[in-house]
């Protein structure tokens, strides 16, 4: 009998780590032709260099730790995809690409690839930019089409932190507003995410929790609710970001604790703290208390480990 010894993450079935990433990747199509369409050429561009870069990188990493490339996966790709959706369609592509490379080599290839890293690679990758390069992210590209006065300015939750709020609703959840790649355009988020539930690639445990979390400590706070949950990276964190098979707990009771906590840390941040936007620092944050939760989450055999292993 041969015993075959991989990392995870590890499925069951007909599945595969390329099925699963592959429709991960088509659930953030329509995100991605929103962008296109909201913010010019610039955005598909910026997305293919962080593919490119991830691919690479990923790549070159297996060579040097002399196994088999895991590049051909897709999990690299939607790394890629989700790190640029946090960036503006402005932003230098060197950036981009150094910001990549953080997430593949640093984050992920570092602690042994798919399945062993302890935080996600595109948000790690997300905050890294935040804080060694603010500059590629003190402004956004207003939608095409807009006055010239208007071709780049803050985001929704910068605006309001100004105490200024020319958008509507509609624009938030449209995405006709200011913003990165795919934290703008909702619907389509709302999209992708609904076409990963139906096809049960992704459950819902940890994102509702997260975004009701943010609901009622900004309700109770006097914050305008919708608002909140409109604006900023919410619906891409909560979506494709708190879901990620190797950085949130096993159990639907941790993935719950999770989601809590995401939007516990997200609400103080965006009450509180300097910065108008605390999803990516949420979820960092969340990910180092991972194996914490599923150590008291997990359910144990019948008698004890002590009996188990007797």
């Amino acid at each position: 009998m041969n015993l075959i010894n991989e990392a995870s993450p590890h499925f069951h079935g007909k599945s595969s780590t390329f099925k699963v990433m592959g429709a991960v990747c088509l659930a953030l199509v329509p995100t991605l032709i929103a962008a296109t369409v909201l913010y010019g050429l610039g955005a598909p561009l910026l997305v293919l260099v962080c593919i490119a870069t991830a691919l690479v990188c990923e790549h070159l990493c297996c060579i040097i730790m002399k196994r088999e490339s895991t590049a051909g996966d897709m999990s690299c790709v939607v790394t890629a995809m989700l790190f640029a959706f946090t960036l503006p369609a402005n932003c230098p592509f060197w950036v981009a690409m150094l910001g990549t490379a953080f997430a593949i080599v640093i984050v992920k290839m570092l602690f042994g690839g798919i399945g062993c890293n302890i935080a996600n690679p595109a948000v790690a990758g997300r905050v890294f930019v935040m804080v060694a390069l603010p500059s590629a992210l003190a402004s956004y590209p207003d939608v095409v089409g807009k006055s010239l006065d208007a071709v780049t300015g803050a985001t929704p939750l910068a605006m309001a932190a100004q105490g200024s709020m020319p958008y509507s609703y509609l624009d938030l959840f449209l995405g006709n507003h200011a913003g990165a790649l795919g934290e703008t355009c909702i619907l389509t988020l709302l999209i992708g995410y609904i076409f990963l539930l139906a096809i049960k690639v992704v459950d819902a445990w940890a994102t509702l929790p997260f975004i009701a979390t943010v609901a009622v400590i900004t309700g109770i706070a006097g914050q305008d609710v919708l608002f909140e949950l409109l604006s900023g990276g919410l619906a891409l964190g909560a979506f494709f970001m708190a879901t990620d098979y190797t950085t949130t707990p096993m159990t639907p009771k941790g993935k719950i604790i999770f989601g809590v906590g995401c939007g516990l840390v997200t609400s103080l941040v965006r009450l509180f703290a300097s910065a108008p936007e605390g999803v990516a620092f949420s979820i960092l944050f969340m990910n180092m208390f991972v194996p914490l939760i599923d150590r008291y989450t997990r359910s144990q055999p019948v008698g004890g480990v002590k009996n188990a292993l007797v």
